[in-house]
Order: structure tokens, then C-alpha cells, then sequence
């Protein structure tokens, strides 16, 4: 391929990482939206009072998009060295987004526990944080690889 067609996708894994995070934050905050939705129909349906925490819910999955972005900061300092990493760029934002619809999921079913019940938010919180963990481990281990492949360049 000729090299000025490869330097048409130079940017592709910075796009990548970002769109692949928010693809993963958007579909996790809206299923646990629907779910939080129904939740909240419910309890107004039953004249019961609808927990506002369930908001805590929803939003968990949007952390993952800034993860996408702080790890495309680390690839334009790359990029515009002339070190074009898509494939880090494609992976990292996979697992990021991954990470943010299966919390998003999980979110959807503490919604739905949490309407029913009106108990358990911390129990919730706390396997919410497990699925967050795995988007920060992607993050910091991809900041660190590229930190290394910044210092051989």
C-alpha cells in the first residue's frame, strides 16, 4: 500500500479508543435508563415512592468514555511522533466499552432490585465497582505500555 494511503488512518486509533469507550458507556446508560425507567413506573403504579439512587445507576457506565479519552491523549502524543497504534487503539477501546455495556447490564439489574426492594444500594455499588475495575485496569495498563513505547521512540 502505497504510504500516503496509509497516512489517510493514522488517526484511526485515536478515534478508535474514544468512539469504542463511548460506544460501551452509551448502550451501558441507556439499558440501565430503561431499567431505572420501568423501576420508577412501578413504584408510581403501586403509589410507592421511586429512589432517586437509581440515577447513581444509570451514570456508572459514562466513567468508561473518559477512560477512552485519557488513553487517546497518550496516543496523539504518539501519532503526532510519526508511531501510529491502531491496534492498541482498537483493544483497549473494545475492552473499555465492554467493560461499560456489561456494567450498564449489571446496572439494569440493580435498578430493578433496588425498585423492587428498596434495599441493597451498597451491595450494588460495590459490583458495579468490580466491572468499572476491569475499564481502569485496561486504562492503566495501556497507559503504561504506551508510556514505554513513548520512551523507545
Amino acid at each position: 500500500m502505497e504510504s500516503n494511503v496509509l497516512m489517510q488512518f493514522k488517526d484511526l486509533g485515536l478515534g478508535m479508543v474514544l468512539a469504542l469507550s463511548a460506544l460501551g458507556s452509551g448502550s451501558g446508560a441507556g439499558i440501565a435508563g430503561m431499567a431505572a425507567i420501568g423501576a420508577w413506573k412501578k413504584n408510581y403504579s403501586q403509589n410507592k415512592a421511586a429512589s432517586m439512587l437509581l440515577v447513581a445507576f444509570v451514570g456508572a457506565p459514562l466513567t468508561q468514555t473518559v477512560y477512552g479519552y485519557i488513553v487517546m491523549t497518550k496516543l496523539y502524543e504518539l501519532a503526532s511522533r510519526g508511531q501510529y497504534l491502531w491496534g492498541i487503539g482498537a483493544f483497549a477501546g473494545a475492552a473499555i466499552g465492554l467493560s461499560a455495556y456489561w456494567q450498564g447490564k449489571c446496572a439494569a439489574s440493580a435498578c430493578d432490585a433496588m425498585g423492587e426492594t428498596n434495599k441493597g444500594f451498597t451491595n450494588y455499588l460495590i459490583v458495579l465497582g468490580m466491572t468499572e475495575t476491569v475499564a481502569l485496569l485496561v486504562m492503566v495498563f495501556t497507559l503504561t505500555i504506551l508510556g514505554k513505547l513513548s520512551a523507545a521512540g
